[in-house]
């Protein structure tokens, strides 16, 4: 269902952010995103004079790349378009996230390593929504892995982790969810 009719207005700003994910050749994921701010008003940056409506303010690309376990492998990130001249140089900086998993305190880490003048707002901002990505990427293909070994393995279950377990309301060890897909992992008690 859409939102309610609203109110008379004028489209001032729009902020699209794209993810892709990937699963590549060596067994490893990468997430892809691509963030742009468009304004629909002429304005005049002092780095780049005058903005057309219509033409990005912003636009800056991050590729990550993790394992199984949703842990940060590599990143790259680039920016393309930018109101300042020194907005491109913090990109590399993004490298500081290689080790760290994308799960709980996942924004947590990004702000000890690239809060405020460590980062870039706006590549930091792609961050979390690229760890949803990531989850909906990765996790039915380790479930269908999960469910292959299972089947192919007689008398030993190996145990692969699920790394969305504990990610949100919905995957919470004690829940019925995890009970139904990962009962391995479950820690509830058998009434719930």
């Amino acid at each position: 269902m859409p939102l309610s009719k609203p109110a008379t207005r004028k489209q001032l700003h729009t902020r699209s952010i794209v993810c892709d994910g990937y699963e590549r050749d060596d067994g490893l994921w990468d997430i892809e995103a691509r963030m742009e701010d468009i304004k629909y008003y002429p304005f005049e940056n002092d780095y780049r004079g005058k903005i057309e409506p219509g033409t990005s303010v912003h636009e800056m690309y991050i590729r990550l790349t993790l394992n199984d376990d949703l842990v940060v492998q590599d990143i790259e990130a680039q920016i393309d378009y930018y109101p300042f001249a020194t907005c491109p140089h913090i990109a590399d900086s993004y490298r500081k996230l290689i080790g760290v998993k994308m799960s709980t305190g996942f924004r947590r880490a990004v702000a000890e390593r690239l809060g405020g003048k460590l980062g870039c707002t706006h590549l930091s901002e792609m961050l979390p929504v690229m760890a949803t990505v990531a989850i909906q990427t990765i996790m039915p293909r380790l479930m269908r892995r999960k469910e292959e070994v299972e089947q192919n393995v007689q008398g030993k279950k190996k145990k692969i982790l699920l790394p969305m377990i504990n990610s949100c309301h919905s995957w919470a060890s004690d829940g019925p969810n995890v009970k139904k897909f990962a009962p391995d992992q479950y820690t509830g008690g058998e009434e719930d």
